[in-house]
């Protein structure tokens, strides 16, 4: 019982720390930006790639990736860019984008 109480000890301190759910302002970030963007998405595609978002981008990513809905110019300008920062975040945002195209069709 000792081992075991241990083990789930042990396991519980490797978890990441829970944080707090976002507030409404926060989720749904690119499905917001999907739907209001001039590419006439449908509610459930932007839900769909919203989902996708959730497991594979931090809020912060979702809320640089979400800009590029209302500015594409904003996304030539982050994928040549030679900002480290910007290479790092433009193969997760074309990862999340794969992910998301074969998911969401």
């Amino acid at each position: 019982m000792k081992s075991l109480s241990t083990l789930l000890l042990c396991a519980a301190m490797a978890l990441p720390a829970v944080t707090a759910l976002p507030t409404t302002a926060e989720a749904k970030v690119l499905e917001r930006a999907c739907i209001k963007s001039d590419r006439g998405a449908s509610r459930s595609l932007c839900s769909c790639i919203q989902r996708v978002a959730d497991f594979e981008l931090s809020r912060s990513e979702q809320r640089k990736g979400a800009k590029f809905f209302r500015e594409p110019q904003l996304a030539q300008d982050t994928r040549q860019s030679d900002n480290p920062g910007n290479e790092i975040f433009w193969k997760k945002w074309k990862k999340f984008g794969n992910s998301a195209a074969a998911s969401c069709s």
